[in-house]
């Protein structure tokens, strides 16, 4: 592999004098990289005008989206971006809360549950035991449901259906069909890949001072990490797998790190600027050691995903794809810091789903500071 920096994400430099080091990098204060607005392009069919035009409203989304929660106050029902409008939508469950909202420059949607509802009808379901069949459940502000996933080939199995009626008796409960039950991305070893743990390869994440951020699943605490040059890095300083999917690594022995998603010598490498979270329904973009650049859009926050060593909490749904040895890379949407690449299913050539761990989460459970530009 070309060792740009030390793992697919921008958390380790390897030498400068590594030839993936080349990439063109953005001007500062600059949207994105070209790259990142190449793979937008591929992956979600915009021109480059309706790209730079999306980022750009989704980052006036994401700085409303505080503002408009506390002005919908206690009926607020979950919020979103909408891509076909440009806007935030914020849903609520009274006409005096609209009004308000709107009038942050929000738009509104008036519907029949809080998001404290949700929230407590999903936590209730969280505490079932899901067959294999059931891929997972989250609260879905659009739906104002908790939607709960299931595997097509099994949804006539009869665990699945028990499962899903005890749901059904929690709350509102939307049943959705998925081609495939979620797995995680770690991969065997293979040479020229990012980093090793053991007989694994997976993907760096985000640099944080003193070291990066990664998948729980790629090892435990304790565990040496090699880079892409077979080189030591560091440990594994603290590790969560399964409830949570999140793990930090030290460096050390030559290695440093750096605020950058890594653009693998075909598309310019991207500054992270910060952590700040995307709504629902803004883009986002995914850089790992197998599949490289890849986007969707973020589909649900707080999923409950059920892997088959054990359900993961808290996770953001993407439609963004991911293979074997993905697992640990870079989220991003624009310059902001999303999360680490946890799992999914499908792959890049027809297509699936990712989920990723919030970076922000990581960063407070270990008390550890983002590497920003």
């Amino acid at each position: 592999m070309l060792g740009t920096w030390a793992a697919t994400g921008p958390a380790q430099a390897a030498p400068p004098e590594n030839p993936a080091t080349a990439g063109a990098r953005p001007a500062s204060g600059a949207p994105a990289s070209a790259g990142l607005i190449e793979a937008m392009q591929r992956d979600l069919g915009l021109t480059e005008h309706q790209a730079l035009a999306r980022i750009e409203a989704e980052k006036k989304a994401t700085a409303l989206q505080d503002t408009a929660r506390e002005a919908a106050g206690a009926a607020y029902g979950g919020s979103w971006f909408d891509a076909a409008e440009g806007r935030l939508t914020v849903a609520v469950t009274d006409r005096a809360s609209a009004r308000a909202v709107t009038a942050t420059g929000a738009a509104v949607r008036l519907v029949e549950r809080t998001s404290r509802q949700l929230d407590a009808a999903k936590a209730r379901i969280d505490g079932l035991t899901a067959p294999s069949g059931v891929a997972g459940w989250h609260a879905d502000p659009r739906t104002n449901s908790v939607v709960v996933a299931i595997v097509t080939a099994e949804r006539t199995d009869n665990d699945v259906r028990a499962f899903v009626d005890q749901a059904r008796k929690t709350g509102p409960v939307t049943v959705r069909e998925v081609a495939e039950a979620p797995r995680t991305f770690a991969a065997g070893t293979v040479g020229g890949d990012p980093y090793y743990t053991g007989n694994v390869r997976c993907s760096i994440g985000f640099s944080v001072h003193g070291g990066f951020v990664t998948a729980g699943h790629c090892g435990r605490a304790g565990d040496a990490v090699r880079g892409w040059d077979g080189s030591a890095i560091g440990n594994f300083q603290g590790s969560s797998f399964p409830d949570n999917d999140y793990a930090w690594v030290n460096v050390g022995s030559g290695w440093w790190t750096v605020p950058v998603v890594l653009g693998w010598g075909t598309v310019s490498d991207q500054l992270v600027r910060g952590s700040a979270e995307a709504p629902v329904g803004a883009s986002v973009c995914r850089s790992g050691s197998t599949t490289h650049w890849h986007c969707g859009n973020v589909l649900a926050k707080n999923e409950t995903v059920n892997y088959s060593q054990g359900a993961v909490h808290q996770m953001t749904k993407t439609s963004v794809c991911a293979e074997p040895g993905d697992s640990g890379g870079s989220f991003i949407s624009g310059d902001q810091a999303q999360g680490v690449t946890s799992g999914g299913w499908g792959n890049c050539g027809s297509g699936g789903e990712t989920w990723h761990q919030p970076v922000n989460e990581i960063l407070n459970r270990y008390g550890l500071t983002l590497h920003t530009a």
